[in-house]
């Protein structure tokens, strides 16, 4: 059979997405061509061969950028079997059928796409089955040098990616991975990885990403897997993403990243009022993540947190409070600036639902936007976001330095209340990043 897998958008990473399923299909006597679109445009001819053509739908961003290449790909082969896959495809699944999919998989997809081309089509669209993973054949994808580098130490490194487990043991609200995998996660098993990695670093990979939505939810495996990574590759770095819930409880393991060439640490701590990690159910606290930035520091790893600053609980106030704790604790340089402008994103079968100030809140779904549409109660705050979204968008395409544009989110936020004391100072050392920041 011609299989053609296509990936619209993966934070500037080679489609780990595309690469897995390639394998499974290619062992069981396929012909597959895997498509990014971030990089090539769509080939109407292999199109007009396929016989099934297969999007991957990790997130909310590549999913609306999906819609218009589903009917475009109806129109070049109206034959074609059409399915999705991914994290966002079965919370999707009722639209998706309307735009025309006729399958849809979710959690361990590798499975059913590899039997929908045998001529089965699986039952359900979710599936959580414990798997022998293969490696990921990725012969097929643009070179890894075209894809999102890191920057450290003044030095620019081709990354790869790959990831150690999928799920997560985790309930946290506003997650969509919870919908999914509703608290399970599953481990990829450690010579897969590796051997995934081997051919990144032959590709020319000097830095890796996991992707896992975890990296703590197995911390005996995680730990195994970087120390073998680190002896067979002792100048590789990598990063990955840790709850604070995680750091703080294995505290211990941290000085082993720094030792094994973590680079950075991202961790998702979305506010810093209690009430509200509370709503999200997150698991942490403002005094947590503190803590763990000062373990991080005193272990030697940058850590990179992430925020969902505008929900339905957030005043200006305590918009300008979350400013005054990245400045206080010196973490300016290490936040992308889109992460000060997100607005809380509430998809199918969100747990936040469950709350009542959410359902208060809600004007309904909106299946083209792929979410519930919300208002805040005070209109000054919508406004605040856009404004803040405005200005980040901005400034990100002139470049201007994270200081800078964090001094005008600042003053956005409250004109009337000075930047803090020594803001102005040069900035610390760089913090290594990846050129694409964490988005959605």
């Amino acid at each position: 059979m011609n299989i053609v897998l296509i990936s619209t958008y993966d934070l500037g990473r080679q489609p780990f997405g595309l690469a897995s399923p390639t394998a499974w299909l290619e062992a069981r006597g396929h012909r597959v061509t895997p498509i990014d679109l971030t990089l090539s445009p769509l080939p109407s001819l292999v199109v007009r061969e396929a016989d099934l053509v297969a999007f991957f739908l990790p997130m909310h961003t590549a999913t609306r950028l999906a819609v218009p290449v589903i009917d475009r790909v109806k129109r070049l082969n109206g034959n074609a079997r059409l399915a999705a896959y991914g994290l966002y495809a079965p919370l999707n699944e009722t639209y998706l059928q309307e735009l025309g999919i006729h399958h849809v998989f979710g959690g361990e997809f590798e499975p059913g796409l590899a039997a929908l081309a045998g001529g089965v089509a699986p039952a359900q669209p979710i599936a959580l089955d414990r798997l022998t993973f293969l490696t990921p054949s990725r012969a097929g994808l643009p070179a890894l040098s075209r894809y999102a580098k890191l920057h450290i130490n003044g030095e620019c490194r081709t990354a790869g990616y790959t990831e150690a487990s999928r799920g997560c043991k985790h309930l946290c609200r506003h997650c969509p991975v919870v919908p999914v995998y509703n608290g399970t996660f599953r481990v990829v098993q450690q010579e897969v990885v590796l051997e995934d990695v081997r051919r990144q670093v032959a590709a020319g990979a000097a830095h890796i990403t996991f992707g896992d939505p975890d990296f703590f939810n197995g911390p005996t495996h995680a730990i195994r897997l970087v120390e073998a990574l680190h002896a067979e590759f002792p100048a590789l770095t990598y990063d990955v993403t840790i709850k604070v819930e995680h750091l703080l409880n294995h505290r211990d393991l941290l000085p082993v990243l720094a030792r094994t060439n973590c680079a950075f640490v991202i961790t998702a701590v979305e506010s810093v009022q209690d009430d509200v990690l509370l709503k999200l159910d997150k698991g942490h606290t403002e005094a947590g993540f503190i803590e763990a930035v000062t373990l991080c520091r005193a272990a030697g790893l940058a850590l990179t947190p992430t925020f969902i600053p505008f929900t339905p609980w957030t005043t200006r106030e305590g918009y300008l409070g979350l400013l005054s704790v990245l400045a206080r604790l010196d973490l300016i340089d290490h936040v992308p600036p889109i992460q000060l402008a997100l607005r809380l994103l509430i998809p199918q079968g969100s747990r936040l639902l469950e709350l009542e100030e959410i359902q208060s809140v809600v004007s309904g779904y909106d299946p083209a936007a792929l979410l519930h549409r919300w208002r805040h109660p005070d209109e000054d705050i919508d406004a605040l976001a856009a404004n803040v979204l405005r200005l980040v968008n901005e400034t990100q395409r002139a470049r201007v330095p994270r200081r800078e544009i964090f001094a005008r989110l600042w003053r956005a936020a409250a004109e009337d209340v000075a930047l803090p004391e020594n803001f102005d100072l040069l900035p610390r050392a760089e913090v290594p990043y990846l050129d694409e920041p964490w988005y959605c």
